[in-house]
């Protein structure tokens, strides 16, 4: 397991659309592994492979409750319901935060690190990561999306969870 390099605003990779996982084998075992203690080492609560530079459809997210990080592949949102603004920030575009609309809910269909294809409900703040960290298989970032005028630069020491 190994802490990876976070691409940042200005990367063209960010800007490119993600490939579907061909094979769950164990070279995508250590990459989900060490993009759980990327995004653990900068306080994320979600990171896309593309954003440690890989183009591959790959996505974590830890809540930071008792669940634990949940790794998703070739994740697809199925639904959207309802709205929230909420407060974003993103682990590659450091100390950056904005309000966006996100749906409040979604319905998310994916492969899990096992293989397994799952369909889950997800509402408010893990509704939100998915939605952030799908956007950037999407080749699309949350700085594209805000609400004109809501951007602020803050000093690391003020700064709460990135996606």
């Amino acid at each position: 397991m190994a802490i990876r390099e976070i691409r940042e605003s200005g990367d063209e990779i960010l800007k490119k659309k993600s490939r579907e996982v061909e094979k769950i084998d164990e070279r995508l075992q250590v990459l989900i592994d060490d993009m759980i203690d990327t995004m653990h080492e900068y306080n994320g609560v979600g990171l896309a492979a593309v954003q440690v530079g890989i183009l591959k459809r790959l996505l974590v997210i830890d809540l930071y409750d008792d669940k634990g990080p949940i790794a998703m592949i070739n994740p697809v949102i199925l639904k959207e319901k309802g709205e929230q603004e909420v407060e974003e920030g993103c682990l590659s575009f450091p100390n950056q935060f904005a309000k966006i609309i996100r749906p409040a809910e979604v319905i998310v269909e994916y492969t899990d690190r096992n293989g397994k294809r799952i369909k889950l409900k997800a509402k408010e703040l893990l509704a939100q990561a998915i939605s952030h960290e799908v956007d950037h298989l999407n080749g699309e970032v949350f700085i594209d999306k805000i609400i004109p005028g809501t951007l602020e630069y803050v000093t690391p020491d003020d700064s709460n969870k990135n996606m």
